[in-house]
């Protein structure tokens, strides 16, 4: 009988950025929307590593250090909104900027704030939106707009939005 090899799925994708912005973890349990969100925030210089779950959330953060985390809200193992909790619970990464990009409810909403999570981006979302949010949570300027004037959005607080 011949040997058969499992095929291990790799926890996390990490691609190295020369000159990134800075690093993203993205967590979502939807590989596509994973993807969606990486590559888009790659385009935009910043480095991304993901995590499949809320669980792999809190096993990799330390090793990650990561200047943002995205959280969806409904995972398997342990999900966005108890991962948030968990992440504002730990002295190393209580003041981590945290969003929920979720298609979320107003409870979820306020379930997240009482959590600490920092903003909210809804599912669908524009591409464009998300840069901006995680540039603004990353302490970032957006960078000026074709006409010298910055764009809207930075220097206003996070508001929910789901």
């Amino acid at each position: 009988m011949g040997k058969t090899r499992t095929r291990r799925e790799s926890p996390t994708y990490s691609r190295r950025v020369s000159g990134a912005f800075g690093r993203v973890l993205v967590v979502d349990d939807n590989k596509v929307i994973r993807q969606l969100i990486r590559v888009n925030l790659e385009l935009e210089g910043f480095e991304v590593v993901t995590a499949s779950d809320g669980a792999e959330c809190l096993e990799i953060i330390h090793q990650v250090r990561p200047d943002v985390v995205t959280l969806d809200v409904v995972m398997p193992r342990l999900d966005g909104l108890s991962t948030a909790a968990r992440l504002r619970d730990d002295p190393r990464t209580s003041r981590l900027p945290v969003a929920i990009i979720s298609a979320c409810t107003q409870y979820e909403v306020e379930s997240g704030l009482a959590s600490g999570v920092d903003a909210f981006l809804s599912k669908p979302f524009e591409p464009a939106e998300l840069v901006r949010l995680v540039r603004r949570m990353a302490g970032q300027e957006e960078p000026p707009s074709v006409d010298g004037r910055h764009g809207g959005g930075f220097g206003r607080p996070a508001r929910p939005r789901c």
